[in-house]
């Protein structure tokens, strides 16, 4: 397996190409936005950058990299001889629905699909295919070049072939697989995502600012972000689509996306994506906590 598609040049397939190439893989980038593919590039070249001013590689991976990593506007040119597909679209299900339909028909019949889904049933996606037992979830996380861990998610029908293989591949380009189960928001979300929704709702509620809230979880809990500047950072329409899978799924209130996040998504109010979340990032994109909005 040499040769693997992403589909979605958004910050979390840019960062999933950068991670396989990095590692000597040909990757075959796909969105059907130029612009967005030229973005992308420069994301990844820019984090070589950094890397290689860290320390963490050596300059000549720069070049290797980048070379491994082609551009494709269309799916069924870009997954031609792909081993591996791994789907990081927008966080909707009829679209994801509707990209594994599309690859379902265009790749070959060995080729394994994922997803990179962060809280949508596995075992749905793979409905809409002929081949459930290959399809499964890589939930990797963002910044993907950073952050060690992957999400693996088996579905109902994943093949323990498949599960293993996966396992192992992740393994191989430095990340650390856990296998987790297929239920709404899997392991990391469904435990991370209430608990912002509940920083939302100390907000909400007046108990206390957006700093306040923060610093609190950063001094006292040790957490390296506050729950309010992460959600922003995860981008505050993810979170809603998220709260919303398990919400739908639990059927539980304590998983119904708070007023306040509902109000700021529907106002264009995404976080650092959007310039504005609970902090103004305007600034060179320094958080800088938007008081007005929230006393």
């Amino acid at each position: 397996m040499k040769n693997i598609a992403v589909i979605g040049a958004g910050a979390m397939g840019n960062g999933i190409a950068h991670t396989f190439a990095q590692s000597g893989y040909k990757v075959q980038l796909i969105d059907v936005n130029k612009e967005a593919l030229k973005k992308a590039l420069k994301t990844i070249s820019n984090n070589l950058d950094r890397l290689i001013s860290k320390g963490r590689i050596e300059e000549s991976l720069k070049s290797k990299t980048l070379s491994n990593i082609s551009t494709f506007t269309n799916i069924s040119d870009g997954v031609e001889y792909a081993s591996l597909v791994i789907e990081a679209a927008t966080e909707n299900l009829d679209l994801k629905l509707k990209i594994f339909q599309d690859l379902d028909n265009s790749c070959p019949e060995d080729t394994i699909l994922a997803t990179n889904t962060s809280s949508i049933s596995i075992t749905q996606i793979a409905s809409v295919t002929s081949r459930p037992k290959q399809v499964i979830g890589m939930h990797f996380m963002n910044p993907v070049p950073i952050m060690p861990l992957v999400e693996i998610i088996s579905g109902y029908n994943t093949s323990k072939e498949v599960l293993s293989f996966i396992n192992n591949l992740t393994e191989e380009i430095g990340k650390t697989p856990v296998i987790v189960n297929d239920y709404p928001g899997f392991v990391a979300n469904r435990i991370l995502i209430p608990m912002i929704n509940e920083a939302i709702e100390t907000l909400h509620s007046g108990v206390a600012g957006v700093s306040e809230i923060d610093t609190i979880m950063k001094l006292g809990m040790a957490h390296p972000m506050g729950p309010l500047e992460l959600a922003d950072f995860i981008g505050l329409d993810v979170c809603l689509s998220i709260l919303e899978v398990m919400f739908n799924g639990y059927k539980k209130s304590k998983y119904a996306p708070n007023p306040l996040l509902v109000n700021m998504v529907q106002a264009g109010k995404y976080g650092i994506k959007s310039g504005e979340g609970f902090y103004n990032y305007a600034n060179s994109g320094k958080a800088i906590v938007v008081a007005s909005q929230f006393s």
